[in-house]
């Protein structure tokens, strides 16, 4: 009885935790908060990655691919060039998110370095399919990594660490 009741637990939580993240993408998806715009190469900021880390470091890869599959629709569905018009390149990278942030802290536990991860598998996913597929030259990528993926990456970490260790607090 006792196992039965850790499991319905269990599922309702993660329940509970998928369909909270997904509502959070959707509305950082539907207003400014989740694609800031800035003039520059990229021409929005992100912070629509950190309910994927947070999926994936809370509830496991499938909370944070799925979390992160409503990222990419947004992406292709707000698509404002060409670039993110591509399923492949609005899409792919962000079902990636959940997946590497899960392996990262599988394998290390740090809250910190996941997301820092997640991040880079966003960052450099996007950026390096927009080279490979001709939409932008390298150095252009490049710019785009260091004006957006390293800020980005530094609140996604401040973000992931500071919500993941209160919740994994309150839940004790």
């Amino acid at each position: 009885m006792k196992t039965e009741l850790t499991v319905n637990r269990r599922y309702t939580r993660t329940l509970t935790v998928s369909g909270l993240l997904g509502a959070l993408s959707i509305v950082l998806g539907m207003t400014p908060l989740g694609f800031i715009p800035v003039p520059t190469a990229a021409g929005h900021a992100t912070i629509m990655h950190v309910p994927a880390i947070l999926g994936a470091i809370l509830e496991g890869p499938m909370v944070g691919t799925l979390t992160g599959l409503i990222f990419g629709l947004y992406s292709l569905l707000r698509a404002g060039s060409a670039l993110f018009a591509d399923p492949l390149i609005a899409i792919g990278p962000r079902i990636l998110i959940g997946i590497v942030t899960y392996g990262v802290y599988r394998l290390t536990r740090s809250e910190a370095l996941a997301a820092a991860c997640g991040t880079l598998t966003n960052t450099a996913g996007v950026m390096g399919l927009a080279v490979l597929r001709g939409y932008m030259p390298a150095a252009a990528a490049w710019m785009v990594v260091f004006t957006h993926g390293i800020p980005e990456m530094i609140i996604a970490v401040a973000i992931t660490v500071t919500i993941s260790r209160a919740l994994r607090k309150s839940r004790r």
